[in-house]
């Protein structure tokens, strides 16, 4: 950090309000408001200390971008998740190699909670977008490709975290500022936001939830030696469980009721699958089955589903509640940080999973082809390589 940063950092604390200004956990449990000692009241209490920041500080940005293609027919596009700044880049010339017409970071595009010691100026979150600001290779890609992203956990606070993050307001102003996020987005709480693009006929929608702003706390499964080590986390069945917030509800129901002729639905975790414990829609199976009832009564158009975060790739189908439509989702992560290699999917068994289950380094192809009304789902590897493929009529 440059002696300026630690300065304004120093003076800005200095106007917030009591332990607000000086936490110092590593807790990443829902509870680091708790274990913090922070009062109830400390996002409203550390704004003044952000809006000193935002003044003061010069934050990290991603670089100049195209404009999306919003006349064009949108015949081929890509999308990846869980990039770590500390990793190897390569990927990124990979991904242009392949030509896209626009590409999604669908969650995890930094690992900002690397080294966070709980403190509200989130220097870590701004030292790793600063560091993949500076990768030549992803700010070549970004000068050549439109990009539009959403997050996940690590680029929006602790593991696992959801609404009860106290700083996500200023995490969100990292977010926003770095991606250069359009002013509908800065002009609301969270990230949420969508687009549609090509003629009439060859209309393409973009929508890209919020699954962290405004989700209330997942419920912890009991430690237990003779459980599969499958997540964390058990159904919450409360009916005041919510994933999206009520406002991001509204919207969602708003943009589903908009002409499109193929929507691409992007959440950063899963939404099909119930097969492992790890956060995904599965968590709250009431809140999954409004968002696929919601799906299913959608004002025409073709479904695709997009998500990331498992450090795994695969391509995933159900049928959606009260209709005969088979809807499809295609999971691709990780761009640089897998965990394992090769087909790891006798591990987590799961019937609603169509393909073998891949751990190496990957991204997200989609072609669409507007004269057979298919798309393909295209997984890719880190050298161009197709490892998976499957077409889907729409």
């Amino acid at each position: 950090m440059s002696i300026r940063i630690a300065k304004v950092i120093t003076m800005a604390a200095a106007l917030s309000m009591g332990a607000a200004a000086c936490v110092s956990v590593t807790d990443n449990s829902t509870t680091v408001q708790q274990a913090a000692g922070l009062p109830t009241t400390s996002e409203a209490a550390l704004r003044p200390y952000y809006q000193y920041l935002r003044a003061e500080l010069d934050l990290p940005q991603a670089g100049p971008s195209r404009a999306l293609p919003m006349e064009q027919a949108i015949t081929r596009f890509g999308f990846g998740s869980c990039n770590t700044q500390d990793g190897p880049q390569d990927i990124w010339s990979v991904v242009g190699a392949a030509n896209p017409q626009f590409f999604m970071p669908i969650g995890d595009n930094v690992y900002g909670d690397r080294g966070w010691d709980g403190r509200p100026d989130l220097a870590s979150f701004i030292a790793a977008y600063r560091k993949q600001a500076g990768h030549q290779q992803f700010a070549a890609f970004r000068a050549t490709t439109p990009m539009m992203a959403t997050w996940d956990d690590h680029d929006y606070g602790p593991n696992d975290s959801g609404g009860e993050f106290y700083a996500r307001e200023f995490s969100e102003t990292l977010f926003e500022t770095f991606w250069n996020a359009p002013a509908e987005v800065r002009g609301r709480p969270g990230v949420y936001q969508s687009v549609t693009m090509g003629p009439a006929g060859q209309r393409v929608q973009v929508i890209m939830l919020d699954t962290r702003f405004f989700r209330t706390n997942l419920v912890r499964l009991p430690r237990s030696e003779e459980r599969r080590p499958l997540g964390n986390y058990a159904p919450n069945t409360d009916p005041a469980a919510n994933m999206l917030g009520d406002v991001q509800w509204a919207w969602l129901a708003d943009e589903l009721a908009e002409p499109a002729d193929l929507r691409i639905v992007v959440s950063s975790i899963q939404v099909l699958t119930e097969a492992h414990q790890f956060e995904s829609w599965a968590n709250m199976p009431l809140q999954r089955a409004r968002l696929l009832q919601m799906l299913g009564a959608r004002a025409g158009g073709g479904l695709l589903m997009l998500s990331g975060d498992r450090h795994s790739a695969g391509m995933y189908s159900a049928v959606l509640p009260g209709s005969d439509e088979t809807a499809w989702e295609f999971t691709s992560s990780s761009m640089n940080l897998p965990f394992a290699e090769g087909d790891i999917g006798e591990r987590e068994p799961d019937p609603l999973r169509r393909t073998p289950m891949i751990a190496d380094a990957n991204f997200g192809l989609v072609d669409i082809d507007w004269a057979g009304r298919t798309y393909t789902m295209r997984l890719m590897g880190e050298d161009g390589a197709e490892i998976l493929s499957q077409p889907v009529s729409f």
